[in-house]
C-alpha cells in the first residue's frame, strides 16, 4: 500500500488578502487574515518539523508544497479563469487539485492544512480504514443556523467563509440540480482517502458549469434573498459537499482524537492526534506539546 501525507503553505501577498473580522484574542485588532499571515511565518519552521517528524514515525512519504511555479501557475489560470474567485479560495481549490493529482500514484492520501498539529505518532492509515469505509473528515453541521428564518433574520450577519453560508450554498446547488437540497459542511483541514474514492468524487469535472451555477445563483436567483445570497462564495467546501451528493460518494467521519477543532476554548484532550489550530494560537499549542508530549 503507498501511502503519504502533504500539506500546503502558500504565503499569500497582502495586497490579496481579503478582510475578516480579526481574533476575538487579538489585542492588535489585526484583520484576521493579516494575522494569519504574520503567524505562519512566524511558527513556520516549528509547524514543518511536527509534521516531518509524525511521518517519519509512521513510515510514510511526506510533500510540503510552497509557492512555486506549480502553484504560480495554477493561481495565473484561476485569476483569468474565474477573475471572481478570491486568492484565498484559489489556494484552497489548490489542495484539492493536489490531492487528486497525488491520488494517481498514492493508494491513499492523507491532507493536513499546514495548522493542523500532530501531537503524538498514533498512525492515521492503521486507525481508519479508507479502502473500505470511504473518506474520512470532519463534518461541521452543528455549527450551521438551518432555520430560514434565522439566515433571513437582517440582524443575522455569517461570512461567507461561515458553515452557515456554505450549507445553505450547496443547498441551493443541489435544488438546482434536481436534487433534495440536504447536504453535510465538511472542514476540508484534514482529509484522509482512498485514490478509488477521490475518482469517484470526480471534483473537477464540469467545473466551469460549477462555477457558473454559483455565480447564477449569487446574482440571479429568484428563489433566495438578497440575505441569503450575499452569503453564498466560490468555495471549496461548498463544491467538495455538491459533489458528495451528486456522485454518491462514501464518507466516514473524523472523531475529535483526529480532528480536535481547536477554536473557541484552549482546551487539548490529551490522547488528541491532530490538533487544527483554527485560532491559530500557535504558541499555546507548542506549549502545550513540550509539557505533555515530548
Amino acid at each position: 500500500m503507498k501511502r503519504i501525507v502533504y500539506s500546503l503553505y502558500i504565503d499569500i501577498d497582502k495586497s490579496e488578502l481579503d478582510y475578516q473580522t480579526p481574533y476575538a484574542w487579538d489585542t492588535d485588532q489585526l484583520p484576521k487574515t493579516e494575522k494569519t499571515k504574520l503567524l505562519f511565518q512566524e511558527y513556520y519552521s516549528w509547524l514543518k518539523e511536527r509534521h516531518i517528524e509524525y511521518t517519519k514515525a509512521i513510515g510514510v512519504d511526506y510533500i510540503l508544497y510552497e509557492n512555486d511555479e506549480k502553484w504560480y501557475s495554477f493561481k495565473k489560470f484561476f485569476n483569468e479563469t474565474y477573475p471572481q474567485i478570491t486568492a484565498y479560495n484559489i489556494v484552497n481549490f489548490y489542495k484539492i487539485h493536489l490531492l487528486c493529482e497525488l491520488s494517481k500514484e498514492y493508494d491513499e492520501v492523507l491532507y493536513l492544512d499546514f495548522d493542523v498539529v500532530p501531537l503524538n505518532n498514533d498512525n492515521f492509515f492503521e486507525a481508519w480504514d479508507l479502502q473500505n469505509n470511504g473518506i474520512a473528515i470532519l463534518q461541521n453541521n452543528s455549527h450551521v443556523a438551518h432555520k430560514f428564518s434565522e439566515i433571513n433574520d437582517p440582524s443575522r450577519i455569517s461570512s461567507v467563509r461561515s458553515p452557515t453560508a456554505k450549507y445553505w450554498n450547496c443547498r441551493a446547488m443541489l435544488i438546482e440540480s434536481d436534487m433534495s437540497g440536504e447536504n453535510d459542511v465538511f472542514n476540508t483541514g484534514i482529509i484522509g482517502a482512498a485514490s478509488k474514492d477521490i475518482a469517484k468524487l470526480d471534483y473537477w469535472a464540469n467545473f466551469d458549469d460549477v462555477i457558473t451555477l454559483m455565480d447564477t445563483l449569487k446574482r440571479d436567483s429568484d428563489m433566495w434573498s438578497k440575505q441569503v445570497r450575499d452569503m453564498f462564495g466560490y468555495d471549496n467546501e461548498t463544491i467538495w459537499s455538491y459533489k458528495i451528493q451528486m456522485n454518491d460518494v462514501q464518507i466516514q467521519w473524523l472523531d475529535e482524537k483526529w480532528h480536535h477543532f481547536f477554536d473557541r476554548w484552549d482546551y487539548i484532550k490529551p490522547d488528541c492526534t491532530f490538533c487544527h489550530v483554527i485560532n491559530k494560537k500557535f504558541e499555546y499549542v507548542r506549549n502545550w506539546y513540550e509539557k505533555n508530549c515530548l
